[in-house]
């Protein structure tokens, strides 16, 4: 017997959670850059698995806002380049930096199922 099928209403699948976990993680990890580059490094790492994991989920009904994926995707490669151009150019690199975290953040939080 085949699963049920998911609804909206119903809870988002685990994996999707998972990825959705992994962007949050990786956008506070970039966005704090407290702990060294090795710590942000690692965020990075992780809002790119988020990231890439999520893309099946990118047309799932019941979100906030349609187009939450693409804001994952713009804060990714925002990020990775903040990284690459840092190590010419820190204080660009850094805005790049904290540009693609407040977007993966915001994504995360539209990419959430909505309560209606």
């Amino acid at each position: 017997m085949a699963p049920p099928k998911s609804s909206s209403t119903s809870s988002p699948p685990r994996p999707f959670r998972v990825a959705l976990l992994l962007c949050a993680t990786g956008a506070l990890l970039i966005l704090l850059g407290l702990f060294g580059k090795a710590v942000a490094v690692a965020g990075l790492v992780a809002a790119i698995a988020g990231t890439v994991l999520a893309a099946p989920y990118a047309d799932r009904p019941g979100t906030a806002v349609r187009g939450w994926w693409s804001l994952l995707a713009a804060g990714a490669v925002l990020a990775t380049l903040g990284v690459g151009i840092g190590l010419a150019v820190e204080s660009l690199g850094g805005l790049l930096r904290v540009l693609g975290g407040v977007l993966l953040a915001i994504g995360v939080a539209f990419a959430y199922p909505s309560s209606s």
